[in-house]
């Protein structure tokens, strides 16, 4: 009898050492609490941090935290706009003005709740070892400075630069600072990550004939515990084999047949996985990770087409990663010529499913109908913020390039009999502060896994073509 354990969350580690908010109110600006005790850290942080996460200032327990000004005038560039960096920006800007409105932010100032730390803005950014002579006077090298100068002002605290920037995070430690990046989110073990199914091999064989027979079992006859919710299995016995799920509603083992959507067939198990939950009604939100030519996207689109009647729209969108770091506005044209090159992708999916049919047949004219009368829309997430989307089936494509944060806004939008999918690889990251550890699809799959909402699968077999696979298996 084999035992499966249901994924747990992390307890929090947040630990107790409390300041009374009357001596955080009379502790004078060159004075933190953190320098009084050699167990607190002070914590720098940089722009990037605060364009990732607008509330971590808030995540450093009882350790106190700081920012350079030189900080708040990067976030001032960024208050304008629709991505979400620019909210992360304006939510930040709004919480220090709340945060500083009876008190100057040059003081130590108590964050709120409980077992926090306090909060300052440097302003001083000169120090023995002047960053901006050793490395060249920009910003990046002033936010250096502060730190090193708060080094100065607070011998016995641990300064510590927190930056998503890597070669920021070099350079501090090239000046003898201690600099990390930003942990809250950041999955620890991506080696270990959920892959959603399972491979067992010695299973006795009236079981799996049973689920051939029967089409189910009861869940207690392989397992002494259930496994995590909407886990998928091969089975094998010495005889055969058979592909299954864990449907945590009937507590039972049931079958799983090949099913085909719109002329795309899944070609290992997998695919026939990934295309079970994307059909699957009583799953509404569903990660499909993988390397290229795994067949993300297509199984995802085809689905979707599959599945148009039971939607009133099928969205597909993906994350407009700005080329050679310059904003979409940069491209000529209007909105949709801006967005063209980042979108292409999607069209080519959904032309390799039209292009299976004759362009005379009711297929082909179907997918054309639906893109002419906006019921199949490729769209950005620029503006999914204030949304509300019902009846909708909705595809994210590339989602390791979307912050966690992105990702619950994404999450938060969907309306009733609305089904969302997020594809991507998270080893392929396009944007330059977040990893596999940190990007927002990772995030999901580690949070999610075990919810009766949610399923989730790897790919690992490439279908694409054999010279693909060539590239991903030896280049």
């Amino acid at each position: 009898m084999l035992k499966a354990s249901k994924a747990s969350t992390p307890a929090s580690t947040e630990t107790t050492d409390p300041k009374t908010v009357k001596k955080k109110k009379t502790a004078n600006k060159n004075a933190s609490p953190a320098g009084n005790s050699k167990s607190k850290k002070i914590f720098v942080l940089d722009t990037s941090v605060i364009l990732y996460d607008h509330s971590a200032i808030q995540n450093f327990m009882e350790h106190d935290v700081a920012i350079p000004i030189t900080v708040l005038e990067e976030l001032d560039n960024f208050k304008k706009g629709n991505d979400i960096k620019n909210f992360e920006a304006r939510e930040f800007i709004r919480f220090i003005d709340k945060l500083s409105a009876e008190h100057m932010l040059q003081e130590w100032l108590p964050l709120n709740g409980k077992n926090k730390g306090m909060f300052k803005v440097l302003m001083d950014d000169s120090s023995h070892l002047d960053a901006t002579k050793i490395f060249g006077d920009k910003n990046d090298h002033r936010i250096l400075n502060a730190a090193l100068a708060l080094q100065l002002e607070q011998p016995d605290a641990k300064i510590v630069l927190v930056t998503k920037d890597i070669n920021l995070r070099l350079k501090a430690r090239a000046l003898n600072l201690v600099s990390e990046d930003y942990e809250t989110g950041k999955i620890q073990d991506v080696a270990e990550l959920y892959t959603g199914n399972d491979t067992l091999d010695d299973i006795p064989a009236d079981l799996v004939n049973e689920l051939y027979e029967k089409g189910s079992c009861d869940v207690y006859k392989l397992f002494t515990e259930p496994p995590a919710d909407n886990h998928f299995f091969v089975l094998k016995s010495f005889q055969n084999s058979v592909l299954s799920f864990y449907n945590q509603q009937e507590k039972q083992l049931e079958r799983i047949d090949k099913l085909t959507a719109f002329g795309v067939k899944p070609r290992n198990a997998e695919q026939a996985f990934a295309m079970h939950a994307l059909h699957n009604p009583n799953i509404k939100l569903v990660t499909i990770q993988g390397v290229a030519g795994t067949g993300k996207t297509l199984l995802a689109l085809a689905s979707a087409l599959e599945q148009r009647r039971n939607y009133k729209q099928i969205y597909l969108a993906r994350p407009v990663v700005p080329l050679s770091n310059k904003d979409i506005g940069y491209l000529p044209g209007d909105i949709k010529s801006k967005l063209n090159p980042y979108m292409e992708p999607l069209w080519d999916n959904l032309k390799y499913i039209q292009n299976q049919f004759p362009e005379t047949s009711k297929e082909y004219q179907k997918i054309k109908e639906l893109v002419e009368l906006e019921k199949l829309m490729i769209t950005p997430l620029a503006y999914i913020r204030g949304r509300s989307l019902s009846n909708i089936f909705f595809i994210v494509d590339e989602a390791q390039n979307l912050t966690p944060h992105e990702v619950k806004t994404i999450i938060t939008r969907a309306g009733e009999n609305t089904k969302i999918i997020f594809t991507g690889d998270i080893y392929q990251i396009d944007t330059p502060y977040l990893d596999s550890q940190s990007n927002g699809l990772s995030y999901l799959i580690d949070r999610a896994k075990n919810h009766p909402l949610y399923a989730h699968i790897t790919l690992l077999k490439g279908e694409r073509s054999e010279l693909a696979n060539l590239a991903n298996e030896l280049l």
